[in-house]
């Protein structure tokens, strides 16, 4: 029996519809959330992506500016614009879109947003408290895999989870938060040796690796819940994840597709940090 598909899309109207209605109570206050993206440079995908967060912002009433920049701007003047975003009242979350030119060192720019709008989660500050146990905003990806795996009811406490991939973006914050759910976690990467051993004694297993089909049905554990987070081009310029999905969705008992699984979820959480923030920051 083929692995039942967990709808990121449907998940992610869900968590706007309750976000939508949070934002009519901060209306009664006078108050609308405003999210800043900052994009620099001219890559395609990041375009797609901001596109995706504009459109979601529209959906749900939070009010949005978006502050292009060419591929060759100077790191002082993205500084400058955080540091008025920072003191901007009307904004109450700021993303930077990743990845940034190369003359620009990212964690200079991501540490100059303030913690108190770093919806995106990526400030030292953020990843810290993630670290501690602490409240803090969480990388969007991460809590709408959590989300996802919450909405299924996928046990955790006790079981093994293993995150193919160790970015700061994906991989080291999503196995903290399964770690607070009492899962055992294993991350693996580029230089982990017979990756299909760990793989396939997992339980929950993440792909997030950035490689196109890596994980096939024999890395997999029958009836584990995959999730896939990979978004890969491939030379036909069709779409594909780091999972080989249809074999192994022949394998597996859950399993998020790729589109509509973890990408509409991330943008919803997005969506969900700026509100957080706008209720914190104006203490509602």
């Amino acid at each position: 029996m083929s692995a039942k598909i967990i709808d990121g899309k449907s998940l992610a109207a869900t968590v706007r519809e309750s976000v939508a209605q949070t934002i009519e109570t901060l209306a009664a206050h006078g108050v609308r959330p405003g999210l800043a993206v900052i994009l620099a440079g001219d890559n395609p995908a990041s375009r797609i992506y901001v596109r995706n967060k504009v459109r979601a912002c529209e959906q749900t009433g939070v009010r949005w500016e978006l502050h292009e920049y060419a591929h060759d701007v100077p790191e002082a003047t993205l500084l400058e614009r955080i540091e008025g975003l920072n003191r901007d009242p009307a904004v109450h979350g700021i993303l930077v879109q990743l990845p940034l030119p190369r003359q620009i060192d990212v964690s200079h720019v991501l540490d100059a947003v303030s913690p108190a709008k770093d919806v995106d989660g990526f400030h030292l500050e953020s990843l810290g408290a993630l670290a501690a146990g602490r409240p803090g905003f969480v990388p969007c990806t991460p809590a709408g895999i959590m989300r996802m795996l919450e909405h299924e009811r996928v046990p955790l406490a006790g079981r093994h989870a293993v995150v193919v991939g160790r970015s700061n973006v994906v991989g080291k914050p999503l196995a903290l938060l399964l770690l607070q759910k009492d899962a055992t976690v294993t991350i693996c990467h580029s230089k982990t040796p017979a990756l299909a051993q760990t793989t396939r004694h997992a339980d929950v297993l993440v792909a997030a690796a950035g490689r196109a089909r890596l994980i096939t049905a024999d890395m997999v554990k029958p009836g584990a819940c995959v999730i896939d987070v990979g978004t890969n081009r491939l030379p036909d310029g069709k779409l594909a994840g780091d999972v080989d999905f249809e074999a192994v969705r022949e394998v597996a008992g859950l399993i998020s597709p790729v589109p509509g699984g973890v990408g509409p979820m991330t943008v919803a959480m997005l969506i969900a940090n700026t509100v957080r923030s706008a209720m914190q920051i104006h203490a509602i």
